[in-house]
């Protein structure tokens, strides 16, 4: 049988020797220029370290570096329940269906109960003498740290709370317990402690901690919001039990709360991504 090209060809490289590179193949890692040096059409190095790509907000390759916290889809959910349950209890209050009527059952059993001294306190918690001065330190303390953005945001969080709360009082124009005035929902006092102590925690969580806090051993991060949601909580208790809020004004602001703080927490997530960077 005739040898063609190609079977001799195969016969000499079945020898013993280790397989000899052939200058006139090219191969598929190798650079244009023939260097050996890998080739990458984004102009990164061959191997980039898993710390230094970017990710998106659940942790994708992406442009958005990673954010610490919670996973963004979960939330995103949750923010979306909310955003349902406030215009839910807001469409009820509008037109005064059974959600509205099982308010005001429940709401009269409850004021005046409890201490009067306490759940004045309470009520107090969201006031703006109490709550904004709080907000207000934690900006400047933003601003002395020179995170300028975090520090707008921030005042920008807490000014749109009278933007949206008075429209939809004046809109629903219902009427107060215990009174003949109206434009009760939703209720101010609640909206100003959820975002005035939420913006503050949030702000606090997003810069570097002084080097005498950071060896003390009983400062934990968890401990500011936690301390956000027990004021609010506070707050909006106190109102209902004294006599100052509907059930439902209360439980539309602390919806509501977390939806005004959303771009604040994004902003300070990634101002923690760059500090711990």
């Amino acid at each position: 049988m005739r040898e063609t090209p190609r079977s001799r060809e195969t016969a000499a490289d079945s020898g013993s020797g280790l397989p000899q590179r052939r200058p006139e193949r090219a191969f598929a890692h190798a650079g244009a220029d023939g260097s050996g040096t890998p080739h990458r059409s984004d102009g990164r190095p061959p191997h980039t370290p898993r710390g230094a790509r970017r990710t998106d907000l659940a942790g994708h390759p992406g442009t958005t570096p990673p954010v610490p916290g919670w996973p963004a889809p979960l939330v995103s959910g949750v923010l979306g329940l909310l955003a349902i349950l406030f215009v839910l209890i807001t469409w009820q209050v509008a037109v005064g269906g059974p959600l509205f009527r099982l308010d005001e059952r429940v709401g009269a059993k409850l004021f005046e109960r409890g201490p009067a001294g306490l759940t004045q306190v309470f009520s107090d918690l969201g006031g703006m003498p109490v709550a904004l001065p709080v907000l207000t330190c934690a900006i400047a303390y933003a601003l002395w740290r020179r995170a300028l953005r975090l520090a707008v945001y921030a005042a920008l969080t807490m000014a749109a709370v009278p933007a949206l709360v008075i429209p939809l009082k004046v809109a629903t124009a219902r009427q107060g317990p215990l009174t003949e005035a109206v434009n009760y929902y939703p209720s101010g006092h609640t909206a100003t402690a959820a975002v005035a102590y939420g913006a503050t925690a949030l702000v606090l969580l997003a810069l570097p901690r002084p080097a005498w806090l950071r060896e003390a051993s009983w400062p934990r991060a968890w401990m500011m919001p936690v301390a956000a949601i027990l004021l609010t909580t506070a707050t909006g208790i106190g109102l209902v039990l004294h006599g100052y809020h509907w059930p439902l004004d209360v439980l539309a602001s602390w919806c509501l709360g977390p939806l005004v703080l959303a771009p604040l927490w994004w902003v300070s997530c990634r101002s923690r991504r760059r500090s711990s960077g």
